[in-house]
């Protein structure tokens, strides 16, 4: 046992003990991808039979050194080519992992992995097991030949293999669920698996690849994956700022097949679903209510709300005729009651109990004050005022700025409009009317709403304060714009009707055509 103590020893067992784990890695790799064909509680056990295998078989060749050795004497010649023993085996390992290499490739780019029904198909545990023993009696034959070649004494190299296979069987889990975690480096590595079968048909037929311009490849490739894992890890945690609600949202409406050509998409954000399921699987409607539930979220209450100018309010303190003749004359059914002006409301009564109660002589604002409004802040989100008119049991919702001034109000209707689109009331004209190849639109027309219509993308923007047409025409000028002015926003050009001096009544809008529409038509 004196030549333990020799320091060559050592570094024989350090050296072996290094290259035989990077000789494994290729054998790690092409664990990884079959045992990922098993049921996940088989995959462990397949790694610890595989490996054990690996290491008896190594062992075993090691034990047979002398016969080893007459492996690289030449059987027998065909043409200039001449073939040992290790050449053959050489030549059906490189073929066996080009023929696998080649057909996991295909399955994955194919994207077979699952059956008809969309459950995981799972192969069997022995079969698998099979393919990787003779992956190992590969590899280990390559091992065991480069041990013979830097070792003389058969312990050592005996030791070197158990501690190499040790390492492996641990790094053996950790490696598969990453790889399996990652289909991108599950294709490298099939490239790789090509890439080394090549490799020893060459070594097979007498060609020698020196190992360095392998290993300088694959170490190449892996740098180029490592920026492509880090450049996608970046873009996930960039994705995970925006809200869950958000990126769910917009991941349905591409699967909803849009017609949006205007707005450029990056290819990290496409679907592959975007492409499968065609626009006419969704009608115009159903399209146009699935936008308005899933960008519900994102409006601010000002969008939906009927304005301060459009609010038909009661005053308490003018003669019960005249507000009697005003409830008969409006088709509403509920009515802020307010004292002298909008901003001192009493409470929100309906038209007939208050109809009932002046015929009963009673005082308006005492009957008023028994219904008190409900008032939210204009900062309030739409998610959160969905609870608010649940527990208004179908009455109004007054919304006030910071200093208590009415900005508008809020029923259950104008949540439902703002998702299925306009219900004008009897007095009221509807804000969107087609005007032959355009379309005439009312100043205070909800952006979103004309988002949905004209399927755009860049009228709603988060860091801008307006809300309705008339806000974006007068951001867009800088001031207010007149008649027969005309504002473009490509694909969307607007002419201005109507104005008075606060605002833009009347807007007539042009959409342009799609390029192949036009083409079509010439």
């Amino acid at each position: 046992m004196e030549f333990l103590f020799a320091p060559s020893i050592w570094a024989g067992l350090l050296t072996l003990i290094v290259l035989d784990i990077v000789l494994g890695i290729d054998n790690l790799v092409f664990i990884a991808i079959l045992a990922d064909k098993l049921p996940p509680k088989q995959r462990d056990k397949a790694r610890l039979i595989s490996l054990s295998l690996a290491l008896v078989m190594r062992l075993g060749l090691l034990s047979l050194i002398s016969w080893m050795v007459t492996l690289t004497r030449p059987l027998f010649s065909i043409g200039a080519f001449s073939f040992s023993g290790r050449d053959l085996i050489l030549l059906v390992g490189g073929l066996f992992l080009l023929f696998k290499a080649t057909m996991e490739l295909h399955e994955r780019l194919e994207n077979r992995q699952h059956d008809q029904q969309g459950n995981r198909s799972y192969a069997s545990f022995w079969a698998v097991v099979m393919q990787i023993v003779v992956l190992d009696a590969v590899f280990s034959l390559d091992a065991v030949i480069m041990a013979v070649g830097m070792v003389n004494h058969l312990p050592v190299m005996m030791t070197a293999v158990v501690i190499a296979i040790g390492i492996m069987l641990l790094a053996s889990k950790p490696l598969t669920n990453f790889v399996n975690a990652h289909p991108t480096v599950v294709v490298l590595c099939l490239s790789f698996l090509l890439m080394i079968g090549l490799s020893l048909m060459a070594e097979g037929f007498g060609f020698y690849i020196p190992k360095g311009y392998l290993y300088a490849a694959i170490g190449f490739s892996i740098l180029i994956e490592l920026f492509n894992q880090i450049a996608r890890r970046n873009f996930m945690r960039h994705q995970a700022h925006r809200p869950m609600r958000e990126r769910t949202a917009k991941a349905i409406l591409r699967l909803m097949g849009g017609r949006q050509r205007s707005a450029p998409t990056t290819s990290s954000e496409e679907s592959p679903l975007t492409e499968a399921i065609p626009q006419e699987a969704f009608k115009d409607e159903e399209r146009y209510m699935i936008k308005g539930v899933l960008t519900l979220a994102s409006r601010a209450i000002r969008s939906i709300m009927t304005p301060r100018g459009d609010i038909s309010w009661v005053d308490a303190e003018r003669p019960l005729d005249a507000i009697r003749i005003q409830l008969l004359d409006t088709p509403h059914s509920m009515f802020p009651v307010c004292r002298g002006e909008l901003d001192e409301i009493i409470g929100v009564v309906r038209a007939k109990e208050l109809l009932v109660a002046i015929e009963l002589g009673m005082d308006v604002a005492t009957f008023a004050a028994s219904s008190p409004a409900i008032v939210v802040p204009e900062t309030l989100d739409l998610i959160n005022l969905l609870g608010v008119l649940r527990r208004a049991k179908g009455s109004v919702v007054i919304v006030t700025n910071e200093f208590g001034v009415v900005q508008g109000l809020i029923t259950p209707l104008d949540v439902l409009e703002a998702i299925a689109g306009e219900f004008p009331d009897e007095d009221e004209t509807p804000d969107i009317v087609v005007d032959g190849d355009g379309w005439i639109v009312k100043g205070g027309t909800d952006l979103h709403s004309l988002q949905q219509l004209f399927d755009v993308n860049d009228l709603v923007k988060p860091d801008e304060d307006h809300a309705s047409l008339a806000g974006l025409l007068i951001a867009q000028k800088g001031q207010l714009p007149q008649p027969g002015e005309v504002i473009d926003l490509p694909p969307l050009h607007f002419t201005i009707l109507q104005a008075t001096d606060d605002r833009a009544d009347l807007v007539r809008v042009i959409k342009d055509k799609p390029h192949e529409d036009k083409e079509e038509g010439q």
